[in-house]
This record gives structure tokens, sequence and C-alpha cells, in this order.
């Protein structure tokens, strides 16, 4: 099943994506909730509701009203989600950005997944992405796919963890590099260099739907993994790809650590880091390390991002640049003072 949460008539709702319909939940069932919150909230319960008038639309499509995707405007499957962490991975992404930077791959890669807190409050679907003038200091796309909790735990192991997962999606970290190197270098972050805008739709896909894609773990690791090929192109040019498969750290085990004396909550996202090549930053470094004439390039205002990933659909996106001259990085204290 795909879920959506779309605006339409001035409203914002649910509904059931198939075929490019879209089948509102207010007019399916009474029971299922027009907010996407609300129906994680419900549980398996409102889940397997979902489910079953599913099976009946791919069954006999005509018999429910529905509304062209054309005619709404989608927005984040999960609006404003309870919280939102990004994780850390690829091994690959990894190995290649601290290799690009001239340091050793860090051996505690191996020995836990980590992740970070964004800001959910700035979680974004498909569309425009208004970037203020820093942004653009060395601004950064993320090809990434992340999970939408189903239910409340806390203190999860790895073996059980898929059992949260109501749903999978395509992530895009927005990320302006100029401001999260400099942060960073005080150790603490990221934060400004992230805040503004993560990205993530076009719609959830349920696990059931992704079964054909199963593959199992890396070796030493456990949890659901799946074959689902990512690319990313800007500006119609292709300019990254990867598969969810050669996550080293899976989605189980990340949930492990996120649940770990804290409860997790129905409608959390969590992010799955980086795919390898999958940012400029690590696409910049890599090609000025083999060729030291190589142009790096940054997204610019007007460059069109699209994300696709098997099975979770194509996430499309259009950079925008703010109107305004307001400036963090000209507010810095002068180091002579």
């Amino acid at each position: 099943m795909k879920l959506v949460s779309y605006t339409h008539q001035g409203s914002t709702q649910v509904g059931i994506f198939h075929n490019d319909l879209i089948y509102p939940f207010k007019a399916l069932d009474a029971q299922l909730p027009t907010s996407m919150i609300s129906f994680l909230q419900g549980g398996e319960k409102l889940m397997d509701l979902a489910k079953n008038y599913d099976l009946k639309i791919k069954a006999n499509p005509d018999s429910f009203e529905s509304v062209k995707v054309a005619e709404v405007k989608l927005e984040a499957p999960v609006p404003n989600p309870t919280s939102c962490r990004d994780g850390y991975a690829f091994r690959q992404h990894v190995a290649a950005a601290r290799r690009n930077r001239g340091v050793h791959m860090i051996p505690e890669f191996d020995q836990y997944p980590i992740f970070y807190f964004t800001n959910h409050n700035a979680v974004q679907g498909p569309g425009d992405i208004y970037c203020m003038p820093d942004h653009f200091q060395k601004l950064d796309f993320e090809l990434e796919a992340a999970i939408v909790i189903g239910k409340k735990g806390r203190n999860i192991t790895a073996a059980e963890a898929d059992n949260y997962i109501a749903g999978y999606m395509i992530m895009n970290d927005m990320s302006a590099r100029t401001l999260q190197m400099e942060e960073m270098l005080l150790n603490l972050g990221p934060a400004k260099g992230k805040d503004f805008s993560t990205v993530i739709g076009p719609y959830f896909v349920t696990p059931d739907e992704l079964e054909p894609y199963k593959i199992p773990a890396k070796p030493g690791h456990v949890g659901n993994n799946y074959d689902l090929k990512m690319k990313c192109w800007v500006n119609g040019i292709l300019v990254s790809e990867g598969s969810v498969g050669d996550m080293d750290w899976t989605f189980a085990e990340i949930i492990e650590r996120c649940a770990y004396g804290v409860d997790i909550l129905p409608g959390d996202v969590i992010g799955s880091g980086t795919v390898g090549t999958g940012c400029f930053l690590e696409l910049n470094g890599t090609g000025l390390l083999n060729n030291p004439d190589f142009k790096p390039q940054w997204l610019q205002d007007g460059d069109v991002v699209e994300m696709s990933i098997d099975g979770l659909g194509l996430l499309s996106n259009t950079i925008k640049k703010e109107n305004t001259d307001f400036s963090l990085l000209n507010m810095k204290k002068s180091l002579a003072q």
C-alpha cells in the first residue's frame, strides 16, 4: 500500500495512492483519519483497515471516489513528524568522504550505528524548496531512503525492530555545506547547515510491497534489507546511483540504538544517511582527487532535483532562492577582536 498526504481544495488529507489516483481516506471509511499522524497513532487496527481498502481498490478501482494526482498538491507523506532523525548507514559514502579529506576510515563506524536529530518542523514534500542566501554557499542534496515508525516502543532489539516500521520512502537531506563545516569545527552539529529542509516523499510504502526486493543483511548485521536501486538527477543529468541494499547498518539496527532508553513514536521519521556517490560533497571531493582541474558543482537557484528508488516512486523538487540579503555568515565576529 502507498499512502500520501495531500492538499486539495484547501484541505490537507490522507489517501491511498494507486495508478496516479488518490483515494481519500474520508471517502473510504469514517474510521480512517484525515491526518497521517492520527492514522499512525491508530496502530495495526487502522493500518489493517486501510490495507483492506487498498486490496479492494486494486481489484475494482472505479468503485471508489478518487482524485487525480495532477489536481492536488502532494505534501510530505508525514507532515510535521513527531521527530526526524538521520542515520549514517552506508560505509561506502563515509569511507569516500574521509578519503577525499585525507583522513583514514574511522573504525568506530563498524562498531555501532549513529544518527543525528534534524528539524522535524522543516520537513517538506515534492515541489519548491526555498533557501536563504547562506544556504547557497555550497548547497547540496543527499540521496537517502527513510522509514516512518508505526507504533510506540522502547528498548527494542534489532531482531524485533522491523515490526515497528510502518513504511519506507525517499529522503533528500538538504545540506548547506559552508554553514555545516563552520559549525562542526566546534564539535557540535550539524545544525544550521541542515535544519532548513529535509524532503521526504512522494508517498510512503508499506513493507509488504517490498518483499520481492528483499535480500540478506550484510554479514554480522541483523534486520530486513532490500535491493532498491537509488538514483538522483539534477536538471535531467544523472549524478548519483546506488542501492538501499548497500546499507551496512540496517534500519532495524538504527532503530535499536534510537530506542535505547527512550520512546520511539508513531510518526517518527528516520533516514538511512547518504548512499555512496549520493551528494555533491562526495562527488566533488572524488573528482578533485582524481583531477585537479575538476570543476565542483553545487545546487543553484532554479535547479530541479529528482530522486527515484525502486518501489518508492520519484521525488521531484525545484530549488528557489529567497529574495533577501539576510546572512548569518556576514554576522560572524572578527577573529581579530
